[in-house]
């Protein structure tokens, strides 16, 4: 079986739906896992959130007996605090290492912000000419897409890191709101399929319909919106993808047209020029997912786990 090299990077405590997507992660053998992430979301409901997503990261090893298999790197504590400065952490570190390990092709999901990516890049600048695939749950709709957001979080929550990104060489796959929002599950979906599966099952399912509570929302389902970030790298043909001419992000997250210009240069030469190749490059949307085949996968595999424990 052919084995993706992949790196998790996860705001795990966020919201209910990145343990999901982590789990299925972790259970899936065509997967090589080279680490996971724990990042920041924002300080919108904590200032301590980086450290809040290892803890669950952790937990979630504990329940797949993975505690001491699985290589956890912290992310950045922070945002970016502009589109030339790094902020390093053990988590750009690993993407560089990994990046430059082997020359097999690195995917790197991002459940969260960009800002690990993006320090990665600023850090080391030519891992832009590496095999690296980031794949990015963020991002408005595409195409004058009629979907309701405001400010979609993980954007919000590093601009600076998605220009730094999006302006770069790297290779991009993107599941905007629009449809990563598309992957739902309901309680009586989690009561039958996911609850039975033994403590990790439980834990799932409660902390969804808690979370929900929690913040009073009136209903009886929730998006697994970071699942298919997973899912695209297990089964890329799981997707219906267009490429879309690169954009750039404003502060309050709008794409508009890019100006032709990249940032090209690390931390140590904080000016942008002009990238002649830059209007050219393209970043690969998903228009819609398999949610069918990317649900079923993940309760089939939570349950053959809870059998085997």
């Amino acid at each position: 079986m052919l084995k993706r090299r992949l790196i998790i990077n996860t705001d795990a405590k966020n919201e209910a739906d990145d343990q999901f997507a982590i789990v299925q992660g972790l259970l899936s053998p065509s997967l090589d896992i080279r680490g996971v992430i724990p990042a920041h979301f924002g300080t919108s409901r904590t200032h301590t959130s980086r450290a809040q997503s290892r803890e669950e990261v952790d937990l979630l090893l504990d329940y797949l007996r993975l505690r001491d298999t699985i290589v956890v790197a912290d992310g950045a504590d922070t945002a970016l605090p502009d589109e030339f400065t790094a902020v390093p952490s053990a988590g750009s570190r690993l993407i560089i290492d990994e990046a430059f390990e082997s020359d097999e092709r690195l995917f790197v999901a991002f459940l969260g912000p960009l800002t690990d990516m993006a320090s990665a890049i600023l850090e080391e600048p030519s891992i832009q000419d590496r095999d690296v695939v980031v794949v990015w749950i963020g991002g408005p709709p595409y195409g004058g897409t009629v979907h309701e957001y405001s400010n979609e979080f993980n954007l919000s929550n590093d601009v600076n890191a998605a220009n730094v990104v999006f302006s770069s060489r790297l290779t991009i796959w993107q599941i905007p709101m629009s449809v990563y929002t598309m992957v739902s599950v309901g309680y009586a979906e989690l009561e039958g399929r996911v609850r039975p599966c033994g403590p990790l099952g439980d834990y799932l399912a409660q902390q969804l319909i808690d979370f929900n509570a929690a913040h009073g929302l009136n209903m009886e389902y929730r998006t697994l919106g970071d699942s298919p970030a997973i899912g695209v790298v297990m089964n890329p043909s799981g997707a219906m993808w267009r490429d879309w001419p690169r954009r750039r992000f404003t502060a309050d997250c709008q794409m508009i047209p890019s100006d032709g210009t990249s940032v090209l240069e690390g931390p140590l030469k904080p000016y942008r020029t002009v990238d002649a190749d830059f209007v050219n490059r393209t970043v690969r949307v998903a228009e819609s997912i398999d949610s069918r085949w990317l649900l079923e996968d993940f309760f089939h595999k939570l349950d053959q786990f809870a059998k085997k424990v």
